[in-house]
């Protein structure tokens, strides 16, 4: 005979959750003896003193045993993974610190799911439990009722008559007890991941921490891979170009005899070698360059600011060094917005001032020129997200007419 494949799953549904059940009544029960203790003593004897402190110690210490039972019982019998609340442990241990760390981990919800709740979920697993006893023991009972003494069955006349009734009612609440187990199990998961696990908040908190590291090592990636483009850009392709240049300008030198329609070729070419060995030099500089690395912030700036073809003011006050994806994002910011002072503002001057305030670097670029800047523009969206990308804050204040002020502010702790 097969058993249909619906009805096995149903069958091994209903024994794990009345196994989930049945392993959770002892750990719901664990405190009851430590308050009914405590109820007793004080109601005999009246001394609170002793006996409060006492049980509140107990309970206190056997919160993170049951804790622990609890998570292990989700866990292995119905595959429910009840988070561990894991707040960070002060780095200095005062009083204050210690209490903030307490109430981050939320003891007194832990402690009324043991103390207060524990023994009405018991209380629920022990109705399940005895309802699938009495289910069984009413299905069966045709087969156990002969094993019964005479003199019972003597005192029960009509016992024969009323088992079929008996079964068919113990077979009704056998099909209602996988589904009844369930809802019970599911309840107390709910239960359980509301208060022995981190609220929905502390979740929310945790899963913003993590896409925060994320999101920086996803930064570094992205500046270390433009790194490498550089330095391949570098030491490959311009050192190709620089020797195409150089080849072109021995074959004018060396050849005499050539024709004047290949030596004009071969200048033309020689030319556009040598402005792409330029333009290649400008990409490579406002990719990453090297002196940003070498030398920090300061010294790439007051390089840019003196290949700008207008007078730059260069204020730069930096503590320290800041993270190498904050000056990166520092120096393209102010780069982009000379650039922008130069080509579009028609700006007859520029004064950059970069300036560390605590654990900020405030930049600011501002320029004499035409103003009316569109903060929606495509640049200025794009520096907005180079920003952006660090919790970062831009401003632009561009009115008709100028100046125009480009404010960042980046956060820069490493």
């Amino acid at each position: 005979m097969t058993i249909p494949a619906g009805l096995r799953r149903t069958v091994l549904r209903a024994r794990r959750d009345t196994g989930f059940l049945a392993a959770g009544v002892l750990p719901h029960l664990a405190l009851v003896p430590v308050w009914a203790w405590a109820a007793t003593t004080t109601a005999r004897t009246g001394d609170w003193l002793l006996t409060v402190p006492v049980s509140a110690a107990l309970v206190l210490l056997g919160t993170p045993v049951l804790t622990a039972v609890q998570r292990a019982r989700y866990r292995v019998l119905i595959g429910v993974d009840v988070p561990r609340l894991t707040p960070t442990a002060p780095e200095r241990r005062t009083w204050a610190s210690t209490a903030r760390w307490l109430a981050a981990k939320r003891p007194w919800r832990r402690i009324g799911y043991h103390l207060l709740l524990g023994p009405l979920l018991a209380l629920l697993e022990l109705l399940v439990l005895a309802m699938a006893a009495a289910c069984l023991a009413a299905v069966t009972a045709c087969a156990w009722s002969w094993a019964l003494p005479t003199a019972i069955r003597q005192d029960w006349p009509g016992l024969p008559a009323r088992l079929p009734a008996c079964a068919a009612a113990g077979l009704l609440l056998l099909c209602a007890l996988p589904w009844t187990a369930r809802a019970v199990a599911r309840a107390e998961a709910r239960l359980a991941a509301g208060l022995l696990g981190p609220s929905r908040a502390q979740r929310l908190q945790e899963r913003v921490d993590q896409l925060a590291v994320s999101r920086t090592d996803l930064i570094e990636a992205v500046d270390a891979e433009r790194r490498r483009i550089e330095r391949d850009l570098h030491d490959g392709t311009q050192q190709r170009l620089v020797s195409l240049a150089v080849n072109l300008g021995l074959a004018m030198a060396t050849r005499p005899d050539l024709s004047s329609d290949a030596r004009e070729v071969i200048a033309r070419a020689h030319l556009e070698a040598k402005e792409a060995i330029a333009e290649l030099n400008d990409l490579v500089r406002g990719l990453h360059p090297a002196v940003l690395e070498d030398r920090g912030l300061d010294a790439a700036l007051s390089g840019l600011a003196a290949r700008t073809p207008l007078p730059v003011r260069l204020r730069v006050d930096l503590e320290e060094r800041v993270a190498p994806r904050v000056e990166s994002v520092a120096y393209f910011v102010i780069s982009e917005a000379l650039t922008n002072a130069t080509k579009h503002a028609k700006a007859m001057r520029a004064e950059v001032m970069v300036r560390q305030v605590g654990e900020v670097l405030r930049v600011r670029v501002t320029d004499d020129g035409l103003g009316g800047a569109d903060a929606a523009g495509t640049g200025l969206v794009g520096l907005a997200k180079r920003v952006g990308s660090l919790d970062g804050a831009f401003h632009v204040s561009s009115p008709a007419g100028g100046p125009t002020t480009i404010t960042a502010e980046l956060p820069c702790v490493r």
